[in-house]
């Protein structure tokens, strides 16, 4: 039997866009298509467990780029009705091939972030590669896919692509399967009963997330309040965030545990949850943490978090780097948390069935338009 849909991905394994792909792959052959993963050695994403009708086929090599002729012979050889990637490098790579392969396999690339503050940072070679390739080579593809509006504003106008040929498409968060792992116990002392509440954070321990100005908001939010700051994740900034709890005089109440595979239960068990990204393009853990009931703190970066908290609706919006807004944003949902009833409705959109549907319509598959 024929493929109906491949995916292309090279990710880190514990990226947002990995908790995307494992959330939509088993969603799409929920609804009856044939999927192939077509795997870099290497690199995500990883499934504990392929559901029926999902096969994962290794391309046979460690490098994006290293993979094209494998995935050319893929192309020729299965001639699947659409091929989904992700990430800048694999989306021009996917169309290179598509374009030696001389096949009829619709292609779908996606970026999930905002690209003009993410390449803001970069050298001015790769800058300059990475737009002109949005520029000239993406207007191939038959979808370029994002997960917010203001990402695709951003994308429009960045790469000089008709915003009318950007599809905004729900990212695949809230499941089934987050509800349970939320339930699994959570051994660590700081949740135990009668303890402070918890303020959380989750990421990679990066620029982009920005957990300096979340550490330094938490420390004028605890001179005034007993709490504690955990946040999951590893990264580069590891270092300069202790250095940083150290000059602060919070060493005691902050922690940082590392990469966590299941944060669900400390999601669900935290008092406030707290974003303070720099720019996103959809942030996974902010719909998370508002879908397990979790009330929310978000700083307004481009793209995403004013969709999902609605202009400030579902939970405190402040502007970004600002360690005293994000404080009172915070102390704010210590006195008046927002109802787990609110925070759930506010994500009501991000399912995983959902946003399988969409990316398919997006895809070209009739029977979902």
């Amino acid at each position: 039997m024929s493929t109906d849909l491949a995916v292309f991905a090279a990710t880190s394994g514990h990226s947002g866009v990995d908790r995307v792909l494992r959330n939509l792959v088993p969603a799409i052959a929920r609804l009856g298509l044939r999927v192939d993963v077509l795997g870099v050695e290497g690199h995500g994403p990883k499934f504990d467990l392929l559901p029926e009708g999902v096969r994962h086929l290794p391309l046979g090599a460690s490098h994006v780029n290293s993979a094209i002729p494998a995935l050319i012979r893929y192309l020729r050889r299965e001639q699947p009705q659409a091929l989904l990637c992700d990430k800048d490098r694999v989306n021009r790579a996917a169309l290179i091939a598509r374009s030696v392969a001389r096949v009829k396999t619709r292609v779908g690339v996606r970026l999930g972030t905002t690209v003009s503050v993410n390449l803001a940072s970069r050298g001015v070679f790769e800058r300059f590669v990475q737009r002109a390739s949005m520029r000239w080579i993406y207007p191939a593809a038959e979808a370029v896919l994002v997960p917010s509006a203001g990402a695709a504003d951003d994308l429009a106008a960045y790469a000089g692509l008709p915003r009318d040929r950007i599809h905004v498409v729900p990212s695949p968060i809230v499941t089934g399967q987050m509800r349970v792992k939320a339930q699994e116990p959570l051994d660590h002392p700081w949740f135990a009963e009668g303890q402070p509440p918890v303020v959380l954070g989750v990421g990679e321990l990066s620029e982009r997330k920005d957990f300096a100005t979340l550490l330094r908001a938490f420390a004028r939010l605890r001179a005034a309040t007993p709490c504690r700051l955990l946040i999951l994740g590893e990264g580069r900034r590891r270092g300069e965030l202790e250095r940083l709890a150290n000059e602060l005089g919070v060493e005691d109440d902050f922690a940082l545990p590392g990469f966590c595979p299941n944060p669900y239960p400390y999601m669900a068990h935290a008092a406030v949850f707290a974003l303070a990204s720099r720019w996103e393009g959809m942030p996974v853990v902010l719909i998370e943490a508002l879908a397990l009931g979790t009330p929310s703190v978000a700083c307004d970066c481009p793209s995403g978090p004013r969709e999902v908290l609605d202009g400030g609706r579902h939970g405190p919006l402040v502007p970004v780097g600002d360690v005293d807004a994000l404080a009172q944003g915070l102390r704010r949902q210590f006195d008046v948390p927002t109802p787990p009833e609110q925070s759930r409705a506010a994500v009501q959109g991000y399912t995983d069935e959902g946003s399988a549907r969409a990316y398919l319509a997006a895809l070209g598959f009739r029977e979902f338009q």
